[in-house]
């Protein structure tokens, strides 16, 4: 791992956060394992992750900007650019869409107003394909933050976005 001098975290990482990454890492001997948890956290805080994001985690973990982007760009949950305030990851494998799974979309997609890959005009939801959530046994399913929601109807998801909405108001 490279020297870590003077870190700027741009309050993409707590104080706290930046120095227990920086020990963290100093004990690892590959230290890429640390990439995912410290991108999840820049995403926590910031909602997404920006390129400075990117860069920062190269740094803590002495890996170029490329070796993180690399990463980050493979795993779906991971944030690139600007989302809603609830990403709702909606499950295309053949077990959902035999369950219902392109009716639910269809009625989210009504419902919200937005394609897939769009966030809703107040800014509280994005809408995702996912290959697969592996909730298989509760198809169709979405996902939303790290909870997974099953055996969903275009009811359960209304009652659902109703429920989001209200706590974003609070």
């Amino acid at each position: 791992m490279a020297e870590i001098e003077v870190i700027d975290s741009s309050g993409l990482l707590t104080e706290e956060e930046l120095n227990e990454f920086i020990r963290h890492a100093g004990h690892l001997e590959h230290p890429r394992e640390m990439i995912i948890d410290i991108l999840r956290t820049v995403q926590k805080n910031h909602g997404w992750v920006p390129d400075s994001g990117i860069e920062l985690t190269a740094r803590i973990l002495g890996l170029t900007p490329l070796e993180v982007e690399e990463i980050a760009t493979f795993y779906d949950k991971i944030f690139r650019h600007p989302v809603g305030r609830h990403v709702i990851h909606i499950c295309d494998s053949i077990c959902c869409w035999s369950r219902g799974g392109e009716e639910l979309a269809a009625h989210l997609q009504q419902r919200l107003q937005i394609e897939f890959g769009q966030t809703t005009a107040d800014g509280l939801f994005t809408l995702l394909p996912s290959c697969c959530l592996g909730g298989c046994g509760k198809a169709p399913g979405v996902m939303i933050g790290q909870t997974f929601y099953g055996e969903l109807t275009p009811d359960k998801v209304d009652r659902l976005l109703a429920e989001l909405s209200q706590e974003a108001q609070e």
